[in-house]
């Protein structure tokens, strides 16, 4: 066995002779709030880190913060498409998809 292994985000450790062995691998699914065809919005809920920044720079009002400062799709029918939630976010959590 090796004496120091480490854990690489492919999912394979490597050892000190540079040889690869096999590991289980997490697999993280992205939860998101709608989809493209229903929502004017698309969030990525396990990437975001409930900055806000979204919701206070959203022109329209179209996002909303829930109670775990989250945001969600408050009036989808408000949404112009400007994309500004896209620009501003600093983890790429959140998309204006376009019809």
């Amino acid at each position: 066995m090796p004496d120091k292994a480490e854990k690489h985000r492919d999912g394979q450790i490597l050892s000190g002779e540079d040889s690869t062995v096999k590991m289980q691998v997490e697999v993280n699914e992205v939860k998101t709030e709608g989809d493209y065809n229903s929502s004017p919005v698309y969030i990525y809920h396990d990437w975001c880190k409930k900055c806000g920044i979204c919701v206070a720079f959203c022109p329209t009002g179209t996002l909303g913060r829930k109670m775990d400062g989250s945001p969600y799709v408050k009036a989808p029918e408000k949404c112009i498409h400007c994309e500004t939630c896209d620009r501003l976010c600093p983890d790429f959590a959140i998309t204006g998809a376009k019809r």
